[in-house]
């Protein structure tokens, strides 16, 4: 009998995940990875259909009916050489992903109503295995071509490119302004999603591979742009994207109203045992609190996530569309909600009140409908006058999403292209910025996206470095 196509016979089913009273005490992920039987059983309900639509709606093209057949045949080396060939890091992408708007969104046999292979679970599981079972070799860099790259960011992106880049024989250098490497990865990102220690093997196999890493090295502080120039034969630019987007509003410079990525670093750097007095004080701690998320993307439900965790008193998320246009993982919602989040869908923050002291005390909310269709087609949202309210709140975390750094001031090159978003531009075809030699990639050139996006274009970007570098080589030998 075929190993595949027992989707008719096999019900849909996911890792079984912690109840929601034990996962909410730790940063455990929560749920376990798949046992192999398991895992085979749901690989094979694979349909292998002729034009497979998952591979095409993963930004990496990953082969995914190749790896689901051969892990459903029990070859499972076989299964992870495979999804390693187009992917840095699979297991990553299998526990963040979000699938259902990706892969397993667009499986056929999910539109067929069978519910689609729980894809991300199997990568997960795959490249898991592979690195108990000692598969995952280490990095062995290239001939020596005598040229180094410079690469400013370890997120994803970054290290996606610099370690195609020492395969192919350069020195490459990786700076970055945290004290450990990752971005957004190690910093951004909650444990009950993504553990630590699954980033950090993967750095620590670049470092074995030679690739040197700057960590809390500041670009315009420690080195100017042009300085690490004159140091490699070219950069990549790799930043990502963190400047908080704002809200206007009364009472927001309340003691208590504060960024997601200060709330969600300060969590991450606990968990590492870090020193953070920030946390330890209370500033940055939800412990005890009532708690207002504002925003509906996947780092609002880091953030309301991480409160409840942390002990809040309460945790509410205002969105101000419904939970139909939520741009974040409607999985991520479902979580939450079990974990005890209240979501107060259509409604925005018209004020903060502030207490004697200077401290928030509650957050004075306009319900909203949606209206008309915006430019994006999305239905735009609109005050709907005479449902005001407001929400006791000693802690308001602001998870609105993120924008561009004014990275040509921060790194004293004034002459570094942006665009009206402030994003960096490029030449689309060989994602080369306005400095020659100089190259960007990821988030700061298509504004903040999905860690699969960043891995593509760290990709990406490699190869075109690559070809630049070699044409540079050629150049200078001709000339002498």
């Amino acid at each position: 009998m075929t190993a595949t196509l027992k989707f008719v016979d096999v019900e849909q089913d996911f890792p079984s995940k912690r109840d929601a009273d034990d996962r909410n005490r730790d940063f455990r992920e929560i749920a376990d990875r798949f046992a192999p039987p398991k895992a085979g059983e749901q690989a094979g309900r694979c349909s292998q259909c002729g034009v497979p639509y998952c591979s095409v709606h993963c930004p990496l093209h990953n082969h995914i009916p190749d790896w689901l057949r051969l892990t459903a045949e029990g070859r499972l080396r076989e299964a992870y050489e495979l999804s390693n060939s187009t992917s840095t890091m699979p297991e990553i992408c299998g526990r963040i992903c979000p699938q259902d708007r990706l892969c397993e969104g667009n499986c056929v046999i999910e539109f067929s109503g069978h519910g689609a292979v729980t894809i991300g679970s199997v990568e997960k599981y795959i490249t898991d295995t592979a690195w108990e079972e000692g598969w995952v070799e280490p990095l062995v860099p290239g001939r020596a071509r005598g040229q180094s790259v410079g690469v400013v960011g370890a997120g994803p992106a970054g290290l996606s490119a610099a370690e195609y880049l020492r395969v192919a024989g350069y020195d490459v250098h990786v700076y970055d302004r945290h004290d450990r490497a990752g971005g957004l990865l190690t910093y951004g990102i909650p444990g009950f999603k993504l553990e630590k220690p699954v980033v950090m093997r993967r750095v620590e196999r670049l470092k074995a591979g030679g690739i040197v890493f700057h960590e809390g090295f500041e670009v315009g502080r420690d080195a100017t742009l042009d300085e690490l120039r004159e140091r490699h034969d070219a950069i990549l630019i790799a930043t990502g994207v963190y400047k908080p987007r704002a809200i206007k509003a009364p009472g927001i410079g309340s003691a208590g109203v504060v960024d997601s990525l200060d709330f969600l670093i300060a969590s991450n750097r606990k968990s590492f045992g870090d020193s953070v007095p920030e946390w330890d004080d209370g500033r940055l701690n939800a412990a005890g609190r009532d708690v207002v998320v504002v925003g509906g993307g996947d780092t609002a439900m880091d953030c309301v996530r991480t409160a409840i965790r942390q002990g809040a008193k309460s945790v509410k998320c205002l969105y101000r569309r419904d939970r139909a246009n939520m741009p974040g993982s409607q999985r991520e919602v479902a979580n939450a909600e079990e974990e005890g989040v209240e979501f107060v869908w259509l409604s925005a923050p018209e004020a903060f009140d502030t207490a004697a002291d200077g401290q928030v005390s509650g957050v004075r909310v306009t319900r909203m409908r949606l209206g008309a269709p915006d430019a994006s087609g999305r239905r735009a949202p609109e005050p709907d006058p005479g449902n005001e309210m407001v929400l006791e709140a000693d802690l308001v975390i602001k998870a609105l999403g993120f924008d561009p750094e004014d990275l040509p001031t921060m790194f004293g090159a004034p002459e570094l292209g942006v665009n009206r978003w402030g994003t960096l531009r490029v030449d689309n075809k060989s994602m080369m910025t306005s400095l020659d030699g100089v190259f960007a990639a990821g988030d700061i050139v298509r504004g903040a996206s999905l860690v699969v996006w960043a891995i593509r274009d760290g990709r990406d970007v490699s190869d075109r470095m690559h070809a630049w570098l070699k044409a540079k080589a050629r150049a200078q030998k001709v000339a002498a």
